[in-house]
């Protein structure tokens, strides 16, 4: 499956913005869905996955309450809706595909898409 990440840009604190993750070359309820973030000099971190039916997601405890994850496995398109972001949100996000379609704690990517930055001012 091949993913196209898109909708960053910049915005400031207590803005909102929101991602949108396409998928192309598999039908999306194969995967479970996640994004992840990378803010500079930092390591890539989990942060929201939403199971294949949508039934189910999680997310790192920082944004819980501010972003949601969504998903439209006709329109073969994941979504993060970010608010009340902070600066500390900076970073490139990227979504990713998990093929083995475990419980969310064990979400490891198969596919990744490329990143999209997002980047908050204070």
């Amino acid at each position: 499956v091949q993913l196209q990440a898109s909708g960053g840009g910049l915005v400031q604190a207590g803005g909102s913005l929101r991602l949108s993750c396409a998928a192309s070359g598999r039908t999306l309820s194969n995967y479970n869905m996640g994004w992840f973030r990378q803010a500079p000099g930092k390591e890539r971190e989990f942060v929201a996955a939403i199971i294949w039916s949508g039934g189910s997601t999680s997310y790192i405890d920082s944004v819980k309450g501010r972003f949601t994850i969504s998903r439209d496995n006709a329109k073969s398109t994941v979504y993060l809706q970010m608010d009340n972001l902070n600066p500390k949100d900076t970073a490139v996000y990227y979504c990713a595909a998990d093929a083995m379609k475990l419980h969310l704690g064990a979400f490891r990517p198969t596919y990744w898409g490329q990143g999209t930055l997002v980047t908050v001012s204070s």
